[in-house]
């Protein structure tokens, strides 16, 4: 097994976790407050981790570039955005549907891994693309009448337009911080997307703390009395995008983010367990049908 599927997997998990625990800050935070504690918890462990790549393991610096700087304050603005649509999705509709919809993130992705980078797909990937979002389409409409109608209004909805939206943002901020990791031409990968994610979060830090002392100072006293349930989100939030950024060094972004829709086989127990949500059939057989699309993408 190539060492980016279990890198991808366990990112996938840690990924749910955080936004599992962003949709509980979110009645106390609101949606910039709870988006923020993901990049302000989080730095500090991102930077630790460069430091004990360095000191424990003797892994060199790379050289900062121009480019990279480029790709990763786009990548960092992409992702703060595309986390603040996501959270205030979970407020639309229940959590598993909200992750749902961002997850037409992975054609997306390799849209703009083609048109950004000029990677390549083969015939198989695209099919089990394809059925993998077949399945969100399920998804999105398992709670009315199956027809064309219905899905039609289902994906013109507001929520399904927000959910997208979202994917389509995640999407960009991938390929910026693959482009960014791989402009490092550093001496190794895990060392490339360790300096790229303390790199980034640092970045999304201080803009997003501006951000807030400019709109509502109120913001940031709660983000510090939260601190409890705060941290665990930039824990598990940056020790995830220390595995995405890694997974993204060493595989090409729609390949990556393909294999990480498994996150909706634990946002369905996550939704069903912990938040008592109901799970209709075509929700589940949508799930299914991702899941089938991941294994079509391993295979092919």
């Amino acid at each position: 097994m190539e060492l980016w599927i279990p890198i991808t997997i366990a990112a996938a998990f840690l990924q749910n976790l955080r936004s599992a625990l962003q949709k509980h800050l979110q009645g106390k935070l609101g949606t910039r407050g709870a988006s923020f504690v993901r990049f302000g918890y989080g730095f500090p462990v991102a930077i630790l981790y460069v430091m004990c790549l360095h000191l424990g393991l003797g892994f060199s610096f790379p050289a900062l570039n121009w480019a990279f700087a480029f790709w990763a304050v786009i990548g960092g603005l992409a992702q703060i955005f595309a986390t603040m649509l996501l959270v205030h999705l979970f407020s639309l509709r229940n959590f598993a549907v909200g992750t749902a919809y961002s997850k037409t993130e992975p054609v997306q992705a390799a849209i703009f891994g083609f048109v950004l980078l000029g990677e390549k797909l083969t015939l198989g990937a695209i099919g089990a693309i394809i059925v993998g979002v077949i399945g969100v389409m399920m998804i999105s409409m398992a709670r009315m009448p199956l027809s064309w109608g219905n899905m039609f209004r289902a994906l013109a909805s507001r929520t399904a337009l927000i959910g997208i939206a979202s994917g389509a943002v995640f999407g960009i901020s991938a390929v910026a911080y693959r482009s960014a990791s791989l402009s490092l031409d550093g001496p190794n990968s895990i060392m490339q997307a360790a300096v790229t994610l303390a790199c980034v979060t640092t970045f999304q830090t201080a803009f997003m703390l501006v951000w807030m002392f400019w709109k509502d100072k109120r913001e940031i006293v709660e983000v510090l009395r939260s601190w409890r349930s705060s941290s665990l989100v930039g824990l598990a939030g940056v020790v995830g995008s220390a595995g995405w950024f890694t997974a993204m060094t060493l595989q090409q972004v729609a390949y990556v983010r393909a294999l990480g829709q498994i996150e909706l086989v634990f946002t369905f127990m996550a939704s069903y367990f912990l938040f008592h949500e109901r799970v209709t059939r075509m929700e589940v057989a949508g799930c299914l049908l991702i899941v089938c699309g991941i294994l079509g993408l391993l295979f092919s």
